[in-house]
Order: C-alpha cells, then structure tokens, then sequence
C-alpha cells in the first residue's frame, strides 16, 4: 500500500490539472484551518480543487510540494484506519527534506471514503506544516458534522450547480455588459438554454435525452448513497416515495402531517418523526430544500406550513411526474436557487390579509431582498394579485422597493409604499450575481 501511494503522489504530479470552467465561488483560506468544499454531488467539487491546484502552480508553487489523493480511486480501498499513517509516511518518504521546513498543500478528495479521516486531519494540522483542502460527497461532509468532528479546524464553503453567469460563461458569452440590444440577444439566448439545462456542468450541451438520463442518475444516486445508505434505512421505498411526493411538490406548501399521511395512503408506516428525519435528511445532502415563514417568533414560524425547493430547477423537469409541475413553478424554483446560493437564509411572507409573498431574504437584523415570482402578468387578475401582495408586504415590513420576476416581461410600478421593479429572469440573475 506504502508504494501504492507513492505512486500516485507522483501520478499527480505529472498530471495536468487545468480543466473546466473557473468558478465563481471565492472561497478563502484562514491561516489554521482546512478548506472544504461542500455540495450537492456532481456539482464540481473536484474541479474546484483541481482549479485551485492550477493556481498555485502558476503562482509558482513546485508540483513537488503539491500532494493529492482521490479516496475513491480504487487502489486506496484498502487502506484502513489504523494505515491512515502510510498517507503521511508516502509523501515524506518521497521528499525527507520537506518535512516541517517547507509548506505543503494537501488536497484530499472524496475523504469521507477513509476511515478515521477526522483526527487524521486534525493531526495533521496539528503537526506538519501543511495547507489542507477537502471534498466530500454530502453523504459524509456536511458542514454541521465538519464543526463537529474538526473542533473548529476547518472552514466550509457551499458548491452549487453553475449560477447563471457561470453557464455564460462555459457558453462564452460574456455577461458584464448588456446595454447593446446584440449582447441582450446573445444573453437572453443563453439563458433559454439554461432554462432547459440547469446547471449541473456534465449536463450542459447535453441532448435532451442524455439530459433527463443524466438528471435521473444523479437523483438516484442521491436517493441511495446519501439518504438509503447513509442512514441504513431498512424499508428505502418509503424514503424514494417521498421524494418523488417532494418534488412534484416542488414551490408547494407542505406540512410534516400531510406527508405521514401520504405515506400511510400507500401503505408505508412512517411515523411522523421519521418522516420530519428524512425531509432533514434531504436538505443535508443539499437536494431538497424547505422554506420557512418569516415570522419572529420561532414556533409560529416552526409550526406553519413549509415551501418545498429542489437544488436544481432542470433536475425536477427531468425527475418528477411531469402532472404537478409547472414552467411557474420552475421558474419560482430557479429564483429560490439562485437566492439561497447567495444567501443562507430565505423566508417566505405572509400579509396581515393573507396574501402571499414568494421570498424574503433577512440579513442582520434587516430585510435585503423581497421578491415576488409571477411568470407572467398579461392577465390583469394575475397582475393585479402580484402587485398588491407585494406592495402590500413592503408597507408592513417598511420596505421601498420590491420586485416582480417574471420570464421575460419588465416595467417599473408605482405603489404607496415605494416602487416595484418588474424583471426579466435572466436579469435579476445577473444582477444578484455581481
């Protein structure tokens, strides 16, 4: 196992790993701590990774003092935890000289796969001169394990699909300027694609049936590994079942009760703690999403109806029953995404009348964005709903500005509490986007 190792340290470091597009997440190392890169599987973790191997060997870091392992190579499979050492023992064998006097960056993908890889890295920080960054599926490094198991030795940054502005860019159109009407053309194109693609990088410039192939391994995948696995579910049709529930529910409200009871109507006996697991379980995994509503006291807000999102609006097309869902909702789905990926924190609002409003993001003790979803509003009735639940949500929160997403329609309405600003989709990406 020792040369095995060996071996592939110096695989690596004869490899290229310049690949994919740049991403935009500006994740930061702190003197001290582990990186780690966290996300729905698929979403380019790895690449990420590799991206930032490139750098450092552009900034002029010897590929020497560069040392990675992938856990789910298939020749590490052996490697158990009282081995855990030979890791260290390969790399300092190699290069004696290094130890302790030069800074080596460390990058372990997938480490979840290796047994005991908590206090391995503890120690390693702990005693060598390293820089650590590291991967894992979900299943295994979610970033409330991580505090855990790292005593506060690791920082987690979140990995989504490609944002709008990142598919732009693996199309190579340049999304900074769009006054030209040409350039509003080029994007407004893309972003039709991006529609039907989502932003999962192996799916882009896919064709449609590879597309939904794709989509569907993927959420088998998470279904299995992350969820069935993981937790060593013993009856996994239940837990299947209510994920594909959730997903045709996709930008619905649902209740813990009514999903028990679903099951029950199909005959699973879930009980209803059991079922409030597996919906925490999803979100865990980065797959599914709940919404609560904005409410300051925590009860109401913990015992009122929940909205339901998918980590990516293109994956639902693909997945779900195709009877439930609608291009709204998807729309409602793509905004919820593009929102969560810069905040952490969404809320949706209920008005003093009951009227309903999509998102509203808090932050700090203020409120950043309040944002309606409508996909279209050539029907007056559906104009006129959108626009007076938003409006009046801006009067009770003391808010000037509100705004409309729609699929293509844009305007400016004047409201007694300020102004609502009606946007295109693909423009409010961009913006939320810097």
């Amino acid at each position: 196992m020792l040369e095995t190792i060996k071996s592939m340290i110096r695989d690596f470091q004869e490899f290229d790993p310049g690949t994919g597009i740049p991403r935009r997440l500006r994740a930061e190392t702190v003197r001290g701590k582990a990186l780690v890169c966290i996300g729905v599987r698929r979403s380019g973790k790895t690449t990420y990774l590799l991206q930032i191997i490139g750098k450092l060997i552009a900034s002029g870091i010897p590929r020497e003092d560069i040392f990675y392992l992938n856990f789910f190579d298939d020749r590490l499979h052996g490697l158990k935890h009282e081995a855990i050492g030979m890791i260290t023992e390969a790399y300092y064998g190699l290069y004696p000289e290094k130890k302790n006097t030069r800074t080596v960056y460390c990058f372990f993908d997938e480490i979840q796969v290796l047994p005991g890889w908590e206090s391995f890295i503890d120690r390693l920080m702990r005693t060598e001169k390293c820089e650590i960054y590291l991967t894992g599926s979900s299943a295994m490094m979610l970033s409330k394990e991580i505090a855990t198991q790292m005593r506060g030795r690791a920082l987690a940054w979140e990995m989504f699909p490609f944002s709008f502005r990142e598919f732009l860019d693996f199309q190579g159109v340049p999304s900074q300027d769009f006054t030209s009407s040409r350039k509003r053309l080029l994007i407004q194109k893309a972003f039709d694609d991006y529609w039907m693609t989502g932003g999962f990088p192996e799916v882009a410039g896919l064709p449609a049936h590879l597309r939904v192939m794709t989509h569907q391994e993927y959420f088998n995948a998470i279904l299995y590994r992350d969820l069935i696995e993981r937790h060593d579910i013993s009856h996994p049709r239940a837990i299947a079942d209510l994920a594909h529930k959730l997903i045709n529910d996709t930008g619905s409200m649902y209740s813990v009760n009514s999903l028990t009871g679903y099951l029950k109507s199909l005959g699973h006996k879930a009980p209803k703690a059991a079922v409030g697991d597996y919906v925490e379980w999803f979100e865990d995994a980065y797959f599914l999403f709940t919404v609560r509503i904005y409410d300051a006291s925590l009860a109401r807000s913990s015992t009122n109806p929940k909205k339901i999102y998918c980590i990516d609006h293109a994956m639902v097309a693909s997945v779900s029953s195709g009877i439930l869902v609608n291009s709204g909702h998807l729309l409602e789905n793509l905004v919820f995404i593009s929102l969560r990926r810069a905040h952490q924190e969404i809320c949706y609002y209920r008005t003093r009348a009951g009227r309903e409003v999509d998102f509203i993001v808090p932050e700090r003790g203020r409120i950043r964005h309040l944002v309606q979803v409508c996909e279209t509003m050539a029907a007056p009735q559906v104009k006129k709903r959108e626009v007076t639940a938003l409006s009046d949500a801006m009067a009770e929160l003391k808010m000037k500005s509100g705004t409309i997403v729609t699929k293509s329609e844009t305007g400016v309405i004047d409201v007694p509490a300020g102004r609502i600003a009606i946007v295109p989709a693909w423009r409010f990406l961009l913006e939320l986007e810097p």
